[in-house]
């Protein structure tokens, strides 16, 4: 019997999970669909989560507010052996591969920020006349589409 309580309060519950780790029951409930965390039922057919959860699911908050797809968290989280919770070593390994993408994004978004400032600054906001962002219309030649924009 020791064992069994013992096991019972190390689980927590769907509430607790989200109480503690301020995420929504169905966020939580959307999480393990995806196969980002995993949770077992009781006899009484109700969800129980490992405390662990609790830092998974804080990897997955922290990873996408940085821009971080769901399927790219799962990614690196398949990668850990057995499934395990990011200790800091995987974080800091994580982080630095997410680093970059940031970082390039971050310029992206510079380089957009800067150009849009151009053009609107000139008023002509005509991309195949303007004699400053795109004499003769060089852009035209190189496609459809805002070829401005999706440079990186």
């Amino acid at each position: 019997m020791g064992d069994k309580s013992s096991r019972a309060a190390r689980e927590l519950s769907v509430g607790e999970v989200a109480r503690r780790s301020g995420v929504a029951v169905s966020t939580l409930h959307f999480y393990e669909s995806r196969g980002l965390i995993r949770s077992w039922r009781t006899a009484g057919n109700q969800r129980r989560y490992s405390r662990d959860v609790l830092r998974r699911v804080a990897v997955i908050k922290v990873s996408q507010s940085m821009g971080v797809s769901l399927a790219e968290i799962r990614a690196a989280l398949d990668e850990l052996p057995d499934a395990r919770t990011p200790n800091k070593r995987d974080w800091q390994r994580l982080s630095a591969k997410w680093r970059a993408e940031l970082d390039r994004r971050i310029e992206q978004l510079r380089g957009l920020r800067d150009r849009l400032d151009g053009c609107i600054g000139c008023g002509c906001l005509s991309l195949e006349t303007c004699p400053m962002w795109n004499p003769g219309d060089e852009a035209g030649k190189e496609g459809a589409g805002a070829r401005y924009l999706m440079r990186g």
